[in-house]
């Protein structure tokens, strides 16, 4: 899915994504692998690049993967004001074409729920295999299927002076899989309120698929925690964390 008129106000409107959270784990692996060079990540759905700014501000080398050119163009102008050389590829993550070998690769924010099926997920799986460095690490985040009960029927809203949305939740015909109705209401130039819609589609899948995909494509490890914490997940966890090492 591609974001067409939430890129302009994705920052804003999404204040409270927690990118220092994320930070964080990619901080622990550099530091669990301290024996290797570990600065080339790549960051698929890097929508603005709120999280590639935090990674070159660290000294690492990020280069930054999108479906969306809108996400892309925002994500470039956020770097190129902050004094880096921006690295950023549109792409989709099943097809993700050959950008080098990476020592990291994260997939954050529930990036990889976007894509519709099965095969989907284990086209980019090996997308990201090969572009692991021997040793490297892939993490990346998933609701989880519990999460995806909970989402049809809620409703999130916010408003301001310039811009409101409201965002709608629904069940979808998959398993395990969501719609999300986004409406916006953006004032313009002229004073006026222009009224934009999206719909997003999002799917999840049990841990015990993850996790047969991921050695099936060739990892030797996959490490499954839960809501930014060490724990493994229970029934009740609502976004799941991977780590998966590839020999």
């Amino acid at each position: 899915m591609s974001y067409t008129y939430f890129p302009a106000w994705y920052d804003r409107l999404m204040s409270h994504v927690p990118y220092d959270d994320w930070l964080r784990l990619v901080e622990k692996v550099v530091e669990e692998q301290s024996g290797r060079r570990m600065k080339t990540i790549l960051d698929v759905g890097c929508g603005t690049g709120a999280l590639l700014l935090l990674m070159h501000e660290k000294g690492w080398q990020p280069v930054g993967v999108d479906l969306s050119p809108e996400m892309l163009s925002i994500a470039h102008d956020k770097l190129i004001r902050a004094g880096y050389k921006p690295q950023l590829y549109e792409a989709n993550m099943s097809l993700l074409p050959a950008l080098g070998h990476f020592d990291v690769i994260t997939v954050f924010c529930d990036s990889l729920n976007y894509l519709p099926d099965e095969d989907a997920v284990k086209q980019a799986f090996a997308r990201f295999f090969a572009s692991l460095q021997p040793g490297g690490v892939l993490l990346f985040d998933v609701h989880s299927p519990e999460k995806m009960r909970k989402f049809p029927g809620l409703t999130f809203a916010d408003a301001s002076e310039d811009v409101s949305y409201i965002w709608q939740s629904f069940a979808d015909e998959g398993p395990l899989s969501v719609v999300h109705e986004l409406t916006f209401f953006v004032q313009d130039e002229t004073g006026m309120y222009v009224r934009f819609e999206e719909v997003h589609e999002e799917r999840t899948f049990l841990v015990s698929q993850y996790e047969q995909w991921l050695y099936e494509t060739g990892f030797s490890e996959v490490v499954v925690t839960a809501d930014f914490t060490e724990a493994a997940p229970t029934e009740h966890s609502e976004r799941l964390f991977f780590k998966c090492i590839k020999k």
